[in-house]
């Protein structure tokens, strides 16, 4: 989905119309339904996404064997991820090619925002690792991790947000299997946008697999919130729809703007695919966090 920067453009650029609010809030030509549609649906994964980690801080606190219970290559690649796609909103004049993609002048935070979680899960790992087994590691690594959340919260301060939205062309309607001419090449950003989307997807669905195996081994899913891997699914499929229900730009065919998408979309469908995978587990194994939450509440 290609967003615009915020309060930049003319509402010239939209020949056909657009939902007033729309372009004021995003700078975005909402032309017709579909356009409405992927507005709608990629603003609330952004806030599944967001939100996602609540649950599994508010478990963490409560059972205190976060350590146990995810697997720090789960975390490791997470952060890896969510990282790249910051990385990437610093490049080539804030790609467009981001995911989730809010609009250019949000993308940063909400990238932002999503490595401060992860870094507040990674901590808590840490946190409950340590305390249990005291580690002379345990100040360095500490100590890592409030550098990095320092050089993230203070990277959008120095950074500037003065770049220029290109204008749109004549509008033209979304075509089913456009057989019309229409591949628009790649340019330098956009290529840039593919390698770090393509890397961050390989990382996020490279991450659910030491999660899984580590479930496997323990037979058990406890200490892990489920809410956090059902907002996950519930943002990947809703991002997943933005982006098939958005009308490719001018001149573009339907086959060139999926190809345009190609990682965001193999990189959702499969960390959906693998978090279902993770959602049977909770099934299978949900007596046996039954039992150890009831032994736990026993008087010893």
């Amino acid at each position: 989905m290609v967003w615009k920067k915020l309060g930049s453009g003319n509402f010239s650029n939209c020949p056909n119309g657009s939902r007033q609010w729309i372009w004021d809030v995003f700078g975005e030509c909402a032309q017709d339904g579909w356009d409405e549609a992927s507005v709608g649906l990629g603003l609330i994964s952004i806030l599944c996404f967001a939100a996602s980690t609540f649950p599994q801080y508010i478990k963490a606190c409560k059972t205190g064997n976060m350590d146990q219970a995810l697997s720090l290559w789960f975390l490791l690649g997470w952060i890896g991820g969510d990282s790249c796609n910051l990385i990437g909103s610093f490049l080539a004049d804030q790609l467009p090619l981001q995911r989730p993609a809010p609009p250019r002048l949000l993308q940063t935070y909400t990238a932002l925002y999503y490595v401060l979680a992860d870094l507040l899960m990674l901590s808590l790992y840490f946190h409950y690792k340590f305390k249990k087994r005291p580690s002379p590691w345990s100040a360095p690594i500490n100590s890592v991790l409030l550098f990095i959340l320092g050089v993230a919260c203070a990277t959008p301060l120095l950074s500037s947000t003065n770049s220029v939205a290109a204008p749109r062309e004549v509008f033209r309607g979304r075509t089913l299997l456009s057989v019309e001419p229409g591949n628009k090449p790649f340019t330098k950003q956009e290529v840039i946008g593919f390698v770090i989307g393509s890397i961050s997807s390989v990382l996020y669905l490279f991450s659910r697999l030491p999660q899984i195996r580590t479930n496997f081994l323990r037979k058990s899913t406890q200490g892990i919130s489920y809410s956090l891997f059902a907002l996950v699914m519930l943002g990947n499929t809703l991002y997943g729809l933005s982006v098939l229900l958005k009308n490719p730009e001018v001149g573009q065919s339907e086959g060139s703007y999926l190809l345009h998408h190609l990682p965001w979309l193999v990189g959702s469908l499969g960390v959906l695919l693998l978090d279902t995978i993770i959602s049977i587990q909770f099934l299978l194994y949900r007596d046996a966090a039954t039992s150890s939450e009831r032994q736990s509440l026993l008087p010893s």
